[in-house]
């Protein structure tokens, strides 16, 4: 007997600019229901048009990601700007979040993934 793995349905969210106390409202609110959604076990956030974050930027990625691992979901960042890239290596959270170069190297994580549980 062969079983089937179905993969997970992701939604990827891209913030553009700046993500500051000044409009990070919008940005944890959209986070929120995603990851609250039943749709979905899976967000990928990527970060490649990102120009600056601030620390209610990067709160507000901290809580969304906490707030998936307690409803045993996942979130992923990936194309982090070399910008905002240092502020995650300052605060250490480069080791504490998933982040990927890139989504071909998130979505080989997820085909290895696959590949291991075939």
């Amino acid at each position: 007997m062969r079983s089937l793995t179905i993969p997970p349905q992701i939604v990827t969210i891209e913030p553009i600019g700046y993500v500051t106390a000044a409009n990070v409202n919008d940005l944890q609110a959209q986070l929120t229901e995603a990851v609250k959604s039943p749709n979905y076990s899976m967000y990928l956030i990527d970060m490649g048009k990102v120009e600056f974050l601030d620390s209610a930027g990067l709160m507000t990625l901290v809580s969304s990601y906490r707030l998936a691992q307690s409803l045993g979901k996942r979130l992923n960042i990936c194309s982090i700007t070399p910008s905002v890239r240092i502020i995650f290596e300052l605060t250490q959270l480069d080791r504490v979040l998933p982040i990927f170069d890139d989504r071909f190297a998130f979505e080989a994580s997820l085909n290895e993934e696959v590949q291991m549980t075939a």
